[in-house]
């Protein structure tokens, strides 16, 4: 058994809805073992209340969640960073900056439901659908043997998860 917390990072592109649903639901679902962080290549600067609302539902503490920028996790004295997740297609096209620590990197893309148009009841429900994705690729996450695996299986196995 391993004492290791890992680090992980959830990046979209306005680091204000999906991201910040990951961030919440890692921290929270993974304590202990794991540090989840969120940042986009272009933040909002504002976390989608609606958000934050879905994440209170699941009897998870919201506070300190903003919108940031992936720079912050970029230069020296920075985190070294175990796991690299794309929650969007946007962001899983772009140039990423070069991570400390060489993580693992997989594309976990989630539909986003902030371009949902509609009642305040279709866009909560829209937010409340990418939770509930999120939450069991976390769960499927949390379940990995990740000190058993080697880097090949490591990769496919949270490459796998995306898929689900």
């Amino acid at each position: 058994m391993t004492d290791k917390i890992y680090n992980v990072l959830f990046i979209c592109t306005g680091n204000s809805t999906r991201s910040i649903l990951a961030e919440g639901l890692l921290n929270h679902y993974g304590a202990g073992r794991f540090k989840a962080h969120s940042a986009g290549s272009h933040p909002t600067g504002e976390v989608n209340p609606f958000a934050l609302q879905a994440l209170q539902k699941f009897g998870i503490e919201a506070n300190g969640l903003r919108s940031k920028n992936w720079d912050e996790f970029s230069p020296d004295g920075s985190p070294d960073l175990d796991f690299v997740f794309t929650v969007c297609d946007k962001a899983a096209g772009e140039v990423c900056p070069v991570w400390p620590g060489q993580p693992v990197t997989a594309h976990w893309g989630v539909a986003d439901p902030a371009a949902v148009e509609g009642s305040d009841e279709q866009k909560q429900q829209a937010i409340r659908d990418a939770a509930v994705t999120l939450k069991r690729r976390i769960e499927l996450l949390l379940s990995l043997p990740l000190a058993k695996l080697d880097a090949v299986a490591l990769n496919k196995a949270v490459s796998d998860i995306g898929k689900q």
